[in-house]
């Protein structure tokens, strides 16, 4: 059956000066979707407010949340949420837990871990924390149910190369499992990775800045030595080989102009094919 996409042009979570990009760039993925299979959640146009929890613009976070939760708990099968910023994936990996419990692993497709917490967070925003909310160990007003967490040894890191110290503390301490660019050349590095968690079923989240700069000019960061289009494919495609595709979300593009835009989507395209052919 074919996924239902979900976009959510949310941009509250992400600290880049470039943050509003990501709502053009979730438009421009939308005008190439399936028309009768495309929802859209409505985001606030406020920034929102903190309320003392340590996250930037929570109270927004938590509407668009809360209003992705209500449209994936109608979808039939398997959700595509396409963002705005990574801290979408929160409801996103939250429904497919409590869909598959006990039976779920995440492939963590970023440049970034985004393992913080708000009390390690050098910034304040959740797109870097979301990883660590959705593990169940984030910000505890949250309020997450144990039954659509993912616990942390479920995860496997695929791409990252810029991390903060209080991240690569967590990384050593608890042993988690990263797979590198260079190993995802052959994917069966990342395959064996989620193979030993004994999940049958798979998570796929995409930060768009996994991929190398050359290969997309609309991304919100741009943290060189990435991945290449083909190389992100491959391993997608290896692992729908070996598992059940659970969820996906696709996060990070924000192009600088509609005519930038135009150029990226071929590849953007190229992605969302691999998840869903």
């Amino acid at each position: 059956m074919a996924p239902t996409f979900v976009v959510v042009p949310q941009w509250q979570g992400s600290i880049s000066p470039r943050a509003m990009r990501l709502v053009d760039g979730a438009a421009a993925i939308q005008g190439d979707l399936p028309f009768s299979a495309t929802r859209l959640v409505d985001v606030p146009v406020e920034a929102g407010d903190a309320l003392d929890t340590g996250v930037h613009r929570f109270s927004a976070i938590a509407q668009v949340r809360e209003r992705h939760t209500k449209i994936l708990k109608d979808t039939t099968d398997w959700a595509l949420s396409i963002g705005g910023d990574c801290g979408i994936t929160l409801a996103a990996v939250e429904h497919a837990a409590r869909t598959h419990p006990n039976d779920l692993a995440v492939v963590w497709f970023d440049a970034h871990p985004d393992l913080h917490t708000p009390e390690s967070s050098p910034s304040g925003g959740f797109c870097g924390m979301v990883l660590r909310a959705i593990s169940g160990e984030g910000p505890t007003e949250l309020d997450l149910q144990a039954s659509s967490t993912v616990p942390l040894e479920n995860v496997v890191l695929a791409g990252i190369r810029d991390v903060d110290d209080a991240e690569d503390v967590l990384l050593h301490e608890r042993s988690l499992v990263s797979v590198s660019c260079s190993e995802l050349a052959d994917p069966a590095a990342l395959v064996a990775a989620i193979a030993a968690t004994g999940a049958t079923h798979v998570f796929v989240h995409i930060d768009l800045d996994v991929l190398d700069p050359s290969a997309l000019d609309g991304l919100s960061d741009l943290i060189p030595f990435g991945l290449s289009v083909a190389d992100l494919g491959g391993a997608i495609t290896a692992l729908r080989a070996e598992f059940t595709l659970a969820g996906a979300t696709i996060t990070g593009f924000a192009p600088a102009s509609p005519e930038a835009a135009n150029d990226d989507l071929p590849s953007i395209l190229r992605i969302i094919g691999a998840l869903t052919r």
